[in-house]
């Protein structure tokens, strides 16, 4: 009996040391948030969602880890895909946009060379060795890259604000960054300088051909366990020439979408999210489904979409190949015939004259 006493003490004592290190990390990870007034979705500590949108708690994140039920991923190692490429230096006639993997693209209009929350890292995760890794080369090798002007960041989440990555950019190219409120004291900490954070609706003129305006999504925003929600997630409607680009973020379905559309009536290209959907009663406040994303390219009038965020790190439970076959079944629906949606392979690259 003593000793079975003791092996139970021994093992409550190591799990109350394991529950203090896990807070220590997650204290440790976690970043300043955002200090400014108070508005329909910043109650002065942290920001909210428009409208009656359910927020899942710590027992909602933890039931939906124990009950998991995650599709297969099986990695795909560099010799097995075809990197596009070496992108030219500038393009100034019309807009070439290339689909690196997962939310990152290089978008080349009017000499300005833009990427969209930037990850070349193997794992997207405060540490190099835990955390959601990479199933997927990214499409275009970091070192083949053109001269980057302008870095867009949709909130702050590991798999779209990579900090690794975005150092690197600042060292080679001290490129503009564009991030949402809150998002800009990170970056300037991690010694990156030409920041701008914007508000929803806000816009920044990057020159005289170029602007860039935020717009709602409906996420959440978290670096570790003490600062969720204390940093603003946006999506984002760029001003070009050569047509208007409408880049979603991360996001849940709403109604904000329409008004994205009336607001930017004459959006070109929309590039938007299809995959960490599953299980939908966890992910759908803050992950669009297939058939939502091409409901959302309704909305917003974009021209022709391409789908992004999915098959390249096991953010869900969907598996690898599950939001393309969602997608392929959902767009073949009578009611989305003719709709110009379509799925890029990572390296490919579509261009508009």
């Amino acid at each position: 009996m003593k000793l079975f006493l003791k092996i139970m003490l021994w093992i409550v004592s190591l799990l109350f040391v394991a529950a203090i290190m896990i807070v220590l990390a997650g204290w440790m990870v976690s970043k300043p948030g955002y200090d400014g007034p108070v508005s329909d979705h910043f109650n002065g500590t942290t920001f909210e969602n428009p409208g009656n949108i359910p927020s899942k708690d710590f027992f909602d994140i933890m039931k939906w880890y124990f009950q998991r039920d995650q599709g297969e991923w099986v990695e795909i190692e560099e010799n097995e895909v075809t990197f596009a490429p070496k992108p030219a230096d500038n393009v100034t006639d019309g807009m070439m946009i290339t689909y690196v993997n997962h939310s990152t693209f290089l978008i080349q209009t009017a000499g300005v060379n833009i990427l969209t929350d930037p990850v070349w890292s193997d794992r997207v995760s405060p540490v190099s060795f835990a955390g959601p890794k990479r199933f997927r080369p990214a499409g275009v090798k970091f070192e083949d890259l053109p001269p980057i002007d302008l870095v867009i960041i949709s909130h702050n989440h590991y798999d779209h604000l990579d900090i690794e990555t975005l150092k690197k950019l600042e060292k080679l190219y001290q490129p503009r960054f564009i991030s949402p409120l809150g998002v800009a004291q990170l970056l300037e900490n991690s010694g990156i300088k030409n920041t701008l954070d914007l508000d929803w609706w806000d816009e920044q003129a990057i020159d005289s051909d170029i602007t860039v305006h935020s717009v709602q999504a409906q996420h959440f925003s978290a670096r570790g366990l003490f600062d969720r929600d204390k940093t603003l997630w946006s999506g984002y409607v760029i001003e070009t020439p050569a047509g208007n680009i409408y880049f979603a973020g991360d996001t849940g379905y709403g109604d904000f979408f329409k008004e994205i559309g009336q607001r930017h009536p004459d959006i070109t290209v929309g590039l938007i999210p299809i995959g960490a959907y599953k299980p939908r009663w966890f992910m759908k406040p803050m992950h669009v489904n297939p058939e939502e994303a091409i409901q959302v390219h309704k909305d917003v009038g974009a021209e022709i979409s391409f789908g992004m965020h999915f098959g390249t790190f096991p953010l869900a439970d969907d598996g690898m190949k599950d939001p393309e076959n969602d997608f392929s079944k959902a767009i073949r629906k009578p009611e989305n015939q003719g709709v110009n949606f379509k799925l890029l392979t990572e390296g490919d690259s579509f261009r508009i004259h």
